[in-house]
């Protein structure tokens, strides 16, 4: 939708409301509701919000050890600067409509370097400055269950019933049983302008996954963060909860985002050789082999809480090394259409849980090194990585994560040392708030036996 476009929806009272958003460390959507008119005359220009919106945790709590902002330097003002390239229908809510916002100094009007939004702009900028154009594509895993969340939350997340009594994968009759919730998200998302490609049963009761069409990375993040926003809010309209909390029950296999991803020049992929062998080009090779080298320095981008952690089991599809095989699940990275001109590789480490615009930045960021630095890929694993003992672990815990991240000197070359060290403070304190926590586990485990 152009702004023309809403001005006149505005004029003719099709449109009454503008969500003006921005994306926050969590890959949530932060923002406020305009009056269209209002909107459509003035706010078009800039709106402000309080700093401290990207220094948050899950509860919205202000952690201190923050340098960018602070309740030392009194928790200012950001300025949210609507992209009027992002207008879209959000036609799941009456009479509304989205833009997406930069998020700029109050002061400098300098754009905030640590702003999820800001930090892949500026790694698909330095993608451009050599050439290319990075394509990518997410898959989107949840749950669905049978009560709603406001229901789920008062009865204190017990007794979570999923919607569905059996592993649904690929499964049509038992999804058929949960069009009530799905097709209204294929079909909103998709009068939304988000090129939504399917939706499945997922390999495991009440599970789903959400497909979307390939695009250019920073419109990549974009239809992930509004879908994920979009299942959460049609799945509450339907009375049912959706979760992306990547392991919700540890018998049950957890939800992933899988990250798709290539290199194009000139509307040709880069990927592709047609002589070489599985018809990998010398680029894609040194971009994987930076993949790989490198994972276990962005893996918190990946895998940002504690839970994220416990989803990694092997046999359960989510990968537990950092290798690369060919067409295979157990391998963290994947190989797909080799030997095509679709060739590319899938990331499977990261969760359900993933900001896609962190995560997808710091993924650019270990590609185009390994390309600076002509990385050599090493051969592909072969059979069940699971079981091969020589392969590097991909990070186990939230807290060897955050060490490997504060060391990072790739990540602090390419973000810079303020940007590593905000999100390693974010890591710090999901883990210090953990620490703190006296878990159900702990107390059946020992208020007797102890």
């Amino acid at each position: 939708m152009t702004f023309d476009d809403l001005k006149a929806r505005v004029a003719d009272g099709s449109v009454d409301t503008v969500l003006a958003c921005f994306v926050d460390m969590q890959g949530r959507l932060m923002g406020k509701r305009f009056h269209g008119s209002n909107f459509v005359e003035t706010s078009y220009k800039e709106t402000h919000c309080c700093n401290y919106l990207l220094a948050t945790d899950l509860e919205m709590a202000t952690p201190d050890g923050y340098k960018a902002t602070s309740w030392e330097q009194g928790y200012g003002d950001y300025v949210m600067q609507p992209d009027l390239t992002t207008i879209r229908p959000v036609p799941w809510l009456e009479g509304t409509a989205m833009v997406l916002c930069e998020i700029l100094d109050h002061h400098t009007q300098a754009p905030v370097p640590h702003d999820p939004r800001e930090m892949l702009k500026r790694q698909v900028a330095r993608c451009e400055a050599m050439g290319f154009t990075p394509m990518m594509a997410t898959e989107l895993e949840f749950f669905l269950f049978e009560r709603g969340f406001d229901e789920i939350r008062k009865g204190g997340f017990r007794d979570l019933t999923p919607i569905s009594g059996y592993n649904e994968d690929y499964h049509i009759l038992q999804t058929t049983k949960e069009e009530a919730v799905m097709r209204p998200i294929r079909n909103h998302l998709y009068a939304a302008g988000i090129p939504v490609e399917n939706s499945k049963g997922e390999a495991e009761a009440g599970q789903e996954e959400l497909n979307i069409r390939y695009a250019s990375a920073l419109d990549c993040a974009d239809h992930h963060t509004i879908a994920k926003h979009a299942v959460k809010e049609i799945a509450w309209a339907q009375g049912h909860a959706a979760t992306f909390l990547p392991k919700w029950d540890a018998k049950r296999v957890g939800s992933s985002s899988h990250v798709h991803q290539s290199l194009w020049k000139q509307g040709e992929p880069c990927f592709y050789h047609a002589g070489a062998d599985l018809g990998m080009s010398d680029i894609m090779r040194h971009y994987v082999a930076g993949l790989i080298a490198y994972a276990p320095d962005y893996t918190f981008f990946l895998a940002p809480y504690i839970n994220s952690y416990k989803r990694f089991a092997k046999g359960t599809f989510a990968p537990t090394k950092t290798v690369w095989s060919i067409d295979n699940r157990t391998a963290g990275f994947r190989l797909c259409g080799e030997g095509t001109k679709g060739v590319r590789v899938e990331c499977r480490i990261g969760g359900s849980d993933l900001n896609p615009y962190l995560a997808q930045a710091a993924m650019l960021a270990a590609g185009l090194k390994g390309i600076e630095d002509k990385l050599e890929l090493p051969p592909p694993t072969q059979g069940d990585v699971y079981e091969d003992d020589a392969a590097q672990e991909i990070p186990r815990t939230l807290r060897a994560a955050t060490e490997i991240l504060r060391g990072s000197t790739m990540l602090r070359a390419a973000m810079g040392d303020d940007v590593v060290d905000h999100y390693t403070r974010a890591a710090e304190w999901e883990q210090e708030e953990f620490d703190r926590a006296v878990t159900d586990w702990e107390i059946a485990r020992g208020f007797e036996r102890a």
